[in-house]
């Protein structure tokens, strides 16, 4: 892969700033086409594939974060110099060819674009049909900013692809893909999957589970599962399970309050065996297979377990490995549910919603990753690089 200054990389970023916010009502006027094809004027997916002004402000913001952040290519790991003489270097340097595929969200087409790039990685864009409007101008801007600064507009390239042109795509790529990161829910995970030949990165997948423990302050659970349940349920960090421990003090008019909560903020809810003989009139888990399900709807599970021990093995069977919270007053109680979930990120006393690129201050993201390797959590610009070792000698030879 050709590297390109870093002059040039923020120099391209500068002009897709300025031809973002000068094109501002044509793009907007862009994703309404996709807004009134869509059909539906509710749910995640419709949240998601809105364009407004404050989405088009937060492109522009994710591209200046970008732009000054200091250029993950070519810094060194590590350096040392062998008895023999050779003198190795390790360095940072891009992937590639990387490929995203997403549903919906049309800022996607900005932020992963941004963060390629920046890091000297080509990007394959296959967005979703819902957004193709959308998808379209902003990469009309992209290649704009590219040509401006002579570049080829192929370092960023928008695939127009049907479901069964994607399949042959990710079997026979016309050039090796380095990465690919399928971002959305389980169908689209499993198809990349499926008939991917390249690495695959999984992304997206929330299903979030929140433990109330013996020693919780119930007045801080409250208020953070209402948090992470309403805040914005489109997004992966939204929480989907509540765990309350049987032992928890006043547990039956504890239940009725959070009830009352979710209610007043109409949150539908589900519950298990245990907590429906408190919570009667609330339905009942349909199946087990619930416990697996993200939701991304104002809908939550209310179950019931007796001790951590129980809620850890619960949340590692069933939950997204996504995020994680345990509310309680007892700080080593909270360290040890910290290091026995195995979840790319955990909280003590505090909502998932912050399980995010911009809110841990990675800035921008590609994605969440609840993969292990080669990264887990939000894949900011210092994770699209991979490393290369620079070996010098002076005739050396292995005996």
């Amino acid at each position: 892969m050709k590297l390109i200054k870093t002059e040039i990389k923020n120099n391209v970023l500068k002009a897709m700033i300025r031809i973002l916010d000068t094109k501002r009502a044509h793009i907007i006027e862009a994703n309404k086409k996709d807004l009134d094809a869509f059909g539906e004027k509710e749910g995640a997916m419709y949240d998601r594939l809105i364009v407004n002004d404050k989405k088009v402000d937060g492109m522009i913001q994710s591209i200046k974060e970008v732009m000054g952040q200091e250029d993950p290519v070519g810094n060194t790991i590590s350096h040392l110099v062998l008895d023999n003489g050779l003198d190795i270097t390790n360095k940072t340097a891009p992937f590639g060819n990387i490929m995203i595929i997403y549903e919906s969200r049309p800022d996607v087409t900005i932020e992963a674009a941004v963060l390629a790039f920046k890091a000297n990685n080509k990007i394959f864009l296959k967005g979703g049909k819902e957004a193709i409007n959308s998808n379209k101008i902003l990469e009309e801007c992209w290649h704009e900013a590219l040509t401006e600064n002579g570049l080829e507009t192929n370092w960023i390239e928008l695939l127009h692809l049907n479901r069964e042109e994607t399949q042959k795509f990710l079997k026979n790529p016309p050039v090796q893909l380095d990465l690919i990161v399928p971002r959305g829910g389980e169908r689209l995970i499993g198809f990349v999957k499926e008939h991917a030949t390249g690495a695959v990165l999984v992304s997206g997948r929330g299903n979030n589970f929140l433990y109330v423990s013996e020693n919780a302050d119930f007045e801080t659970a409250k208020k953070v599962i209402l948090n992470a349940k309403t805040d914005k349920i489109s997004g992966c960090n939204a929480l989907d399970k509540v765990l309350i421990d049987q032992n928890l003090p006043e547990y039956e008019s504890r239940l009725k309050e959070l009830q009352k909560l979710l209610k007043d903020n109409n949150v539908e809810i589900l519950v298990d065996d245990k907590i429906s003989e408190v919570l009667n009139s609330e339905e009942k888990l349909p199946n087990e297979d619930t416990w697996y399900e993200e939701f991304l709807a104002m809908k939550i599970v209310v179950g019931n377990v007796d001790g951590m021990d129980k809620a850890i093995s619960k949340i590692n069977k069933y939950s997204g490995g996504h995020s994680a919270v345990i509310i309680t007053k007892d700080k080593s109680e909270a360290i040890e549910f910290m290091e026995q979930v195995d979840s790319a990120a955990v909280y003590h006393n505090a909502s998932t919603r912050f399980t995010d690129g911009g809110q841990m201050g990675v800035g921008a993201e590609l994605a969440i990753s609840t993969d292990k390797l080669h990264h887990r959590g939000p894949l900011g610009l210092k994770q699209l690089v991979t490393n290369k070792y620079y070996v010098l000698g002076d005739g050396q030879i292995r005996e």
